[in-house]
């Protein structure tokens, strides 16, 4: 694969980014104006990161019989499918239905997500050489999290601006000149493996890649307990902020936070296993501290707000470390899509529990409840990863470096 694919699949990784977190934002801003309670909102995704976890364990197997650039395809085509759609719902009908219409339209888009942040991640080994590997993942994963921010301000740009109907048309729109480009563009058969892999393959991990999976989905899923119901619905309803407020601050919080995934390489030593260790630590220390100061009612907004940026700075060293140690632990080529789509099974995992438990911790406990049930998770986090193994000290095989 040389560099122009690389690009292409990116730019098409970022723009799907941007119209996935402008529909989040969209989906959650919309419905809770309508009246919907916490928990029928974390539902409304529920069925986004159940699918979530299906795609990456056999999408990771697809791309590397079929190649990443299909699966890529295959990505925005769906999602171009999952927002027309979505414009059909209408506030007349039952809760019961709408709630089941946009599930099913919410699955097909995780779907879409997940085909297409399989595919970028993975191709980023067949072009990154071992010295260059962590500063080429933290650059697209960082970078993914800044326009997924971004894509936060958008949707709730667009709901006030234009209406939720109207944003739904505009962004298929976009992606549909993204696609068209791609398919145009992009002829190489990237990440196709040489050897057909069996579908039990997916299943078959070495313990490296299983607990760091399982640590990504207790790291992730401390994320999501608090991100995706309890703190929207907190600003908006204890702290009276405007839609515009509401996204602009997950919009700021999310560009900051891949921000410093761009440039976590710069400030890690060598030794990528005791960072994982010092980092989740110190993202315990963080989340437990938020967790009291809410409980307490120690001055609510410079702590809920001051201590979320902090949160987003360590979170964002920890994901990239985790990011690329699930390459770096990914010994062989034909393996590196199975490898990539299991782990992010893991991640899928942990945002489904972490979306669940939003709103219900959020219905009992209120946005305190939602942050103690954070600080559990990255409480088994960092347990995880005082086992993690050493990573390998041979690669089976040393990529072409990418050209400064």
């Amino acid at each position: 694969m040389n560099l122009r694919d690389y690009v292409l699949v990116t730019a098409g990784y970022w723009a799907f980014t941007i119209t996935d977190g402008a529909l989040r934002m969209l989906v959650l801003l919309h419905f809770h104006e309508l009246g919907y309670s916490p928990v029928q909102l974390a539902f409304l995704f529920l069925l986004y990161e159940v699918m979530g976890i299906v795609t990456n364990l056999v999408g990771g197997w697809v791309g590397s019989r079929t190649g990443l650039n299909k699966t890529l395809m295959a990505g925005l085509a769906l999602q171009i499918v999952a927002l027309t759609a979505l414009t059909i719902q209408d506030a007349s009908w039952a809760e019961w239905a709408s709630v089941a219409y946009v599930m099913g339209l919410q699955a097909l888009s995780g779907v879409a997500k997940d085909l297409t942040k399989m595919s970028s991640k993975s191709a980023v080994k067949f072009v990154a050489g071992e010295g260059g590997l962590f500063k080429w993942v933290a650059i697209l994963t960082g970078s993914k999290n800044a326009l997924k921010g971004v894509g936060f301000f958008v949707g709730a740009a667009l709901l006030s601006a234009i209406g939720y109907d109207e944003a739904l048309l505009a962004m298929a729109a976009a992606l549909v000149v993204v696609l068209a480009a791609i398919m145009l563009l992009l002829k190489s058969e990237i990440g196709k493996a040489k050897v057909k892999q069996p579908l039990r393959s997916i299943l078959s991990k070495s313990t490296a890649i299983n607990r760091l999976s399982i640590a990504r989905l207790f790291l992730f899923g401390s994320r999501d307990i608090w991100f995706v119901v309890a703190l929207p619905v907190f600003l908006d309803d204890q702290l009276g902020w405007t839609f515009e407020g509401v996204g602009a601050f997950l919009a700021i919080w999310t560009i900051g936070y891949g921000a410093v995934q761009s440039i976590a390489p710069r400030v890690l030593g060598r030794d990528h296993l005791l960072g994982a260790k010092v980092w989740s630590f110190a993202l315990l220390v963080v989340t437990a501290a938020i967790a009291v100061g809410v409980t307490f009612d120690i001055a609510i907004t410079a702590t809920v707000v001051g201590g979320l940026i902090v949160y987003g700075l360590v979170f964002a060293v920890n994901s990239s470390l985790h990011s690329y140690l699930i390459l770096a632990y990914s010994k062989h080529d034909d393996d590196v899509s199975l490898d990539v789509g299991f782990y992010y099974s893991a991640n899928a995992t942990g945002r489904l529990v972490g979306t669940l438990l939003s709103g219900v911790l959020y219905l009992w406990g209120g946005f305190e409840g939602a942050m103690w049930g954070s600080a559990t998770f990255v409480l088994i986090t960092w347990l995880l990863t005082l086992r993690f193994e050493p990573l390998p000290s041979t690669p089976a095989r040393t990529p072409t470096p990418v050209p400064a």
